[in-house]
């Protein structure tokens, strides 16, 4: 087993993101690298009672979360998660990203900011954050 199949078998994935197809196109980008979902929500209220129900840490070792979404913003739902589980790896995976949001998901914590553009660099972006531990 090489050292990246090591990596994604210990990895554990929430997906939060109000649009239903773009949750399903990260849950099979990220099976097809091995990685395992353990949880989707569709807005950052559902994010943060998903996030209780799963205990952390570890589990979700990150959390992909939408930015733009009904109600609570990806933001506004970082900040209360890192707040409870300071450590916790998010990335702010967003179609609208400019570098004041990037700039202030840094600031509360935020692992990486990433462009559904690049969705299918995600499995690689996870292992790097994960290995790093930031």
């Amino acid at each position: 087993m090489t050292k990246e199949n090591d990596t994604a078998t210990a990895v554990s994935i929430l997906i939060v993101d109000d649009e239903c197809d773009m949750r399903l196109l990260a849950r099979t980008v990220l099976a097809r690298a091995g990685i395992s979902v353990v949880g989707e929500a569709a807005d950052g209220a559902e994010a943060i009672l998903k996030v209780a129900e799963l205990d952390p840490p570890p589990v979700p070792t990150v959390i992909l979360l939408d930015n733009r979404m009904p109600g609570l913003s990806g933001l506004d739902v970082a900040a209360k998660i890192l707040e409870r589980t300071p450590g916790q790896l998010i990335i702010l995976f967003s179609a609208f990203l400019d570098a004041e949001t990037a700039a202030q998901a840094r600031s509360f914590g935020v692992a990486a900011c990433v462009s559904k553009r690049d969705v299918l660099s995600l499995p690689a972006i996870i292992r790097s954050i994960v290995a790093s531990g930031t």
